[in-house]
């Protein structure tokens, strides 16, 4: 499946009309649709590494200026709330955006375009392509459209956040510098699993695995959490 007037209508969606619709073709491109057509085009993983950044500098600003009063520690639970997988897929619900993706085939067999971490990334990829295209203030306008104004900061973290509870106690040591690394990735297009191994000062601390890199990584902090003696 190749978009074609589709890029309009999902324009139209996120408010924002793209001057270069290569970016945002690229944002919609899943690996299985790239590994079809290896030598013309690129997957979205590229874009939604950048994406997340974008997200995430955007989100924090915006709790910075909005809530004043909370500690630091508050700040950031809030933030993981909001730019988690589970909040990423019902962003990208909002604006169907998985009526858009390009599929291969058996990912399109297989219900990619309904799957949570598909569409978590491909949100984050069109951030990217809308931040390349128009700059940081385009991409914060469209971030800003899904965040909440009515934040309830006691019901924000309603999912077990083992990276950001691992990062607060990591970061009582200012020396000290945890990583996330990705170790592998195994299986088919639409049932892939990746493992992550979480560093601390260049030593593994941690192993996860999980179906996208996200899920992967919070089993990673989980294990080293345990290990700890944190129980998370």
């Amino acid at each position: 499946m190749e978009i074609t007037g589709n890029i309009e209508e999902l324009e139209k969606k996120i408010g924002y009309t793209f001057k270069n619709k290569q970016l945002i073709t690229e944002a919609l491109s899943h690996s299985s649709y790239a590994n079809e057509k290896r030598k013309v085009r690129h997957s979205n993983e590229r874009l939604e590494f950048l994406g997340d950044s974008v997200l995430s500098i955007v989100v924090s600003q915006y709790l910075f200026t909005h809530f004043k009063h909370l500690p630091e520690g508050e700040l950031t639970k809030i933030r993981a709330s909001l730019v988690c997988e589970k909040a990423l897929h019902g962003f990208a619900l909002q604006i169907d955006l998985g009526k858009y993706l390009l599929l291969g085939k058996g990912e399109e067999n297989t219900g990619g375009r309904s799957r949570a971490s598909i569409l978590a990334d491909a949100f984050e990829a069109v951030i990217a392509a809308v931040y390349l295209d128009g700059g940081l203030e385009s991409a914060t306008k469209h971030i800003l459209r899904f965040i909440p104004e009515d934040i309830d900061c006691r019901r924000t973290v309603s999912f077990h956040d083992y990276k950001t509870v691992l990062q607060e106690i990591i970061q009582k040591n200012p020396e000290e510098k945890i990583e996330y690394q990705l170790v592998s990735q195994s299986g088919p297009d639409h049932n892939k699993a990746f493992k992550v191994q979480v560093c601390l000062n260049s030593n593994v601390i941690g192993t996860g695995i999980g179906k996208s890199k996200k899920e992967a990584e919070q089993m990673a902090a989980k294990e080293a959490l345990e290990l700890m003696g944190c129980g998370a």
